[in-house]
């Protein structure tokens, strides 16, 4: 309770008890988030005895780093919501923080890059890491495959292939992995030479439902190889490879038979190739000195290497 014969109190009165400057509780009660209980006659600012809990709650949100505007939601709301609009607003403030943070180590590992590599390299690996935003966003390497899939690709089948196909950078990355973001950005925006990009020739099987026929049996095909990469075990014919020749024969509408490997085999090995890319993204994905982690490419290639054995060992 304040001294005052009418229990309010001063601007200055307040801000000595809240332990916050005048020019705070000015600028507070300016906003609207600190009624003033009236004037006095010298047009001076009093405040009731509830300012004092008030303003050290604002003080308390402010050093949160909570915005203006969500302190106001949270002083406004009363009774049982306002528990939830406070831990929404710590929520959102924390999901701040924690990219704020990422771009700070971002920064320091690009900065770390910078100062290790020889002096004549410095200019180069300046342009290439300064291209890439912090904390780094992939949406250049997502409107590239959306730009190599198939154009019937359903946008489910296309949501599920992005979130194997497109590397999540790391939240704390060493330099090795910040260079190895920035040459793969560089890669997909880099123009591509002719009017299109290369496509497979299973991009051109017949049917609207072949794209994702196509791309759901890879998946599964990528992760039951990436297991077996993980355990280093050699390219062989087995239930990976079943899956990954019945993903191409559902597709084309066709039965897996000797002659149809034959076939894809020939096929897959005149398909283009993009092996840089997934090079670079098993660099990005890897903590450094550790084992690669498996990609869709290292997956295609384990299976593709077990096809051609079998198809070479048939005659």
């Amino acid at each position: 309770m304040f001294t005052s014969h009418d229990g309010l109190c001063s601007i200055g009165e307040l801000a000595e008890r809240a332990g916050v400057t005048v020019k705070a509780v000015r600028f507070y009660s300016d906003n609207g988030l600190l009624p003033e209980a009236s004037r006095s006659a010298g047009g001076h600012r009093r405040y009731g005895p509830d300012a004092l809990g008030r303003l050290r709650l604002l003080r308390s949100l402010r050093t949160l780093g909570l915005p203006v505007r969500e302190v106001r939601r949270v002083l406004d709301e009363e009774g049982d919501g306002a528990d939830g609009v406070l831990e929404d607003a710590v929520a959102g403030q924390l999901r701040a923080l924690g990219s704020q943070l990422t771009a700070l180590r971002w920064r320091e590992a690009g900065m770390r890059l910078v100062l290790e590599c020889p002096p004549g390299e410095r200019a180069d690996r300046l342009r290439l890491i300064g291209a890439v935003t912090t904390p780094p966003s992939t949406a250049p390497l997502a409107r590239f495959w959306r730009g190599w899939l198939p154009p019937r690709m359903p946008a489910r089948a296309t949501a599920a292939f992005l979130e194997v196909a497109v590397p999540q950078p790391p939240d704390d990355p060493e330099p090795a992995q910040v260079l190895a973001f920035a040459r793969l950005h560089a890669l997909v925006t880099q123009p591509c030479p002719g009017s299109e990009q290369p496509q497979p020739e299973a991009h051109r099987a017949g049917g609207s439902r072949a794209p994702a026929v196509l791309y759901a049996g890879l998946a599964q095909a990528y992760e039951l190889a990436g297991a077996q990469l993980r355990r280093g075990a050699a390219p062989r014919p087995g239930e990976e490879l079943d899956s990954f020749v019945d993903a191409y024969a559902s597709a084309y509408g066709s039965r897996d038979t000797p002659a149809f490997r034959r076939l894809l085999t020939g096929q897959l090995a005149a398909d283009p190739r993009i092996d840089r890319y997934w090079e670079l993204t098993a660099d990005v994905i890897t903590a450094p000195g550790g084992q690669p982690e498996p990609t869709p490419g290292t997956a295609h290639d384990w299976l593709f290497a077990a096809l051609d054995a079998q198809t070479a060992a048939a005659g």
